[in-house]
């Protein structure tokens, strides 16, 4: 993924697009999560994984751009 691609993901993203940021199959992603040791912080909501766009970002060095507030 590019690092516009990943910018574009949102607040969080799901296991597959998080590892296919990483260069993981989604398999051993999953995996991981449920082992506790997804490489960036995972919630889980029922059956569900969460991965917060913000953690993934920092693991892979990319910046987030700086925006201005409202007046």
């Amino acid at each position: 993924m590019s690092p516009d691609e990943l910018l574009a993901l949102g607040a969080s993203t799901d296991i597959p697009t998080s590892c296919r940021a990483l260069g993981i199959s989604p398999s051993s992603g999953y995996a991981q999560a449920k082992k506790g040791e997804f490489p960036v912080r995972v919630i889980r909501g029922g059956s569900r994984y969460v991965v917060p766009t913000a953690g993934l970002l920092d693991l892979l060095g990319i910046e987030r751009p700086v925006t201005s507030g409202a007046a």
